[in-house]
């Protein structure tokens, strides 16, 4: 199963007690079901708990049944259907509309005044139109609907219960979506996917911890390279001033200063101020070497 199949599943264990919430609920799977009109209303779905939920959700909204089921033994997409126009009259008057009027869809706000109502809603239409991209891959919720006034009235609504989402269209769809792991964690909790919002808040954490380990190895490895590219240098300098000089003109401190740094070329100033016998302190060891490259500057 998808991250998006685990989410609408765990959304499908949410009590439906409240009559209104049932309302609500179904109103949000209307406006961003397959077809919503005076004369046909169709849900189609691949989700086998959404499908188990909807003739409850209808049954406890509406105290009706869907004219056309899927057969129960039914694999992939199911389709749900309701044709008898007293049926569909029932619902929309529930939401305030008429058959005769109803040329384009709008949300009635008066239905969704409740808090819980408002989630409710909000849950049917994730449901119905809403995806969700694995938190491990990436951060991306949308809901989409073909009904324009129905996404721009939906904007609206999350505005008010404190979301931010953004707008586009694609398809011939109209798109609200999030791209911030936070905002899809706080939208699954206000919807009741508690779990989900958890999920995404892991991998947030996972993901970050990756990207400091992975900023700090990255940043040690250019420190290391940097050593390196130090110490090389400073071995092909204390080489052009034995040549020139010979190990015996100096005097013990450097000679030992400079076997130390041609015998470990890969050591970082510290390691080799502890490799020095006595041990000595790293800016006494820089001190040394510094007078070993300035005989150099002497020499040329």
């Amino acid at each position: 199963m998808s991250f998006s199949s685990d989410v609408k599943a765990e959304l499908c264990q949410t009590r439906i007690d409240k009559k209104s919430t049932a309302v609500a609920e179904c109103y949000g799977v209307l406006m961003y079901c397959n077809t919503f009109s005076p004369t046909d209303i169709r849900i189609i779905t691949a989700g086998a708990d959404f499908a188990r939920r909807l003739p409850r959700l209808f049954r406890r909204a509406f105290s009706l049944n869907f004219d056309y089921l899927p057969d129960e033994n039914c694999r992939g997409k199911r389709s749900f259907e309701i044709t008898d126009e007293e049926k569909i009259a029932v619902i929309l008057d529930a939401y305030g509309a008429e058959a005769d009027t109803m040329l384009t869809h709008h949300v009635n706000f008066g239905v969704l005044e409740d808090e819980a109502d408002r989630a409710a809603f909000i849950r049917g239409a994730f449901l119905a139109g809403g995806s969700v991209t694995a938190p491990e891959k990436s951060y991306h919720l949308e809901l989409a609907t073909p009904h324009r006034s129905v996404s721009r009235e939906v904007y609206s609504l999350l505005l008010d219960m404190g979301f931010s989402p953004r707008e586009t269209h694609r398809a011939g769809n109209s798109l609200l979506y999030f791209k911030q792991a936070d905002a899809i964690a706080d939208f699954f909790t206000a919807i009741g996917a508690s779990g989900a919002a958890m999920d995404v808040m892991t991998a947030k954490v996972d993901k970050e911890m990756r990207n400091t380990v992975t900023r700090q190895i990255n940043c040690d490895a250019a420190n290391a390279d940097k050593t390196v590219a130090a110490a090389q240098n400073q071995i092909r300098v204390i080489k052009s001033v034995i040549q020139r000089y010979g190990l015996e003109a100096l005097d013990d401190t450097l000679r030992d200063t400079a076997i130390l740094r041609i015998t470990n070329p890969e050591a970082s100033l510290a390691d080799l101020a502890r490799l020095s016998i006595p041990p000595v302190s790293k800016s006494t060891l820089n001190y040394r070497l510094s007078k070993l490259m300035k005989l150099s500057v002497e020499e040329e």
